[in-house]
């Protein structure tokens, strides 16, 4: 894992995610990318001091989640981007061949019912990399035991399992893998990915209406300190195939969220 993208939606939270990155930085060598966006209002005729005022702002508000860091060597790099924060964290992602986007639940509004906020919920749905999703005020420490949850144990994608792997191995942690059969399931071959299967400390079996259900059931006696998912439009989010806001009557945790990017 080379390259890590942190994205800036409030100071606070970017603080939090930058002391986050910084310390999985140290552990593995990766280089970390502090960004922000802004719009770009040049376009709308006599709007380029508007836009000027806009990077300013934004570059004044990396120079403070900077400068609240103390970023023990790790080389962060930090830049404003132009664009919508989707696109902008999309494109920027594919330029820096970014290996994981560390982000909160709720990038700029913070409201007590909803855990995955529009534009992380997004995210989630669309892009092509990995995410660690980390609740606010969350402090970095040493993962002892991480919970994969799904429903299918091959995988179509290479390197699918990188990400998990790097954690893995950085944490020396147990890797406890729930497999979660669903009722359209039924009559499936019980395959398991080879480097899965050299990976994982403990396999389990469990029938549930949903993975979500299966989580809930197995979570307490896991104890897991990261919870990791695949993003599959039939999968774990299958709920943000309808909207991007996930509530957390539907789907919450207070542990970081790892989501691989599987097949479709």
């Amino acid at each position: 894992m080379k390259n890590i993208l942190v994205p800036v939606g409030s100071t606070v939270n970017g603080v939090n995610n930058l002391k986050y990155a910084v310390n999985f930085a140290a552990m593995s060598g990766a280089t970390v990318y502090l960004i922000n966006l802004y719009r770009d209002y040049s376009k709308a005729g006599g709007m380029g001091k508007v836009t000027q005022v806009a990077m300013e702002d934004n570059e004044a508000q990396l120079e403070e989640v900077l400068n609240s860091v103390d970023t023990q060597g790790v080389s962060v790099i930090a830049k404003p981007i132009k664009g919508d924060p989707y696109e902008g964290i999309a494109r920027v992602s594919k330029q820096l061949n970014i290996d994981l986007i560390i982000m909160s639940p709720q990038s700029v509004e913070i409201k007590d019912e909803i855990y995955l906020g529009n534009i992380t919920g997004k995210l989630v749905k669309q892009t092509e990399t990995p995410m660690l999703i980390v609740p606010r005020d969350y402090l970095f420490r040493k993962a002892e035991t991480i919970l994969l949850a799904l429903k299918h144990t091959t995988f179509e994608r290479e390197g699918v399992l990188d990400p998990l792997k790097t954690l893995v191995e950085l944490f020396s942690a147990k890797l406890n893998v729930l497999k979660v059969r669903t009722p359209d399931m039924a009559g499936e071959a019980d395959l398991l990915d080879k480097e899965l299967k050299d990976l994982m400390t403990n396999y389990t079996e469990t029938e549930n209406a949903t993975i979500y259900q299966g989580v809930l059931e197995h979570f307490q006696s896991s104890q897991p300190d990261i919870l990791c998912v695949l993003r599959r439009k039939r999968g774990f989010f299958k709920k943000l195939a309808e909207k991007n806001i996930i509530l957390k009557k539907d789907f919450y945790t207070s542990k970081p969220l790892l989501i691989l990017c599987g097949q479709q």
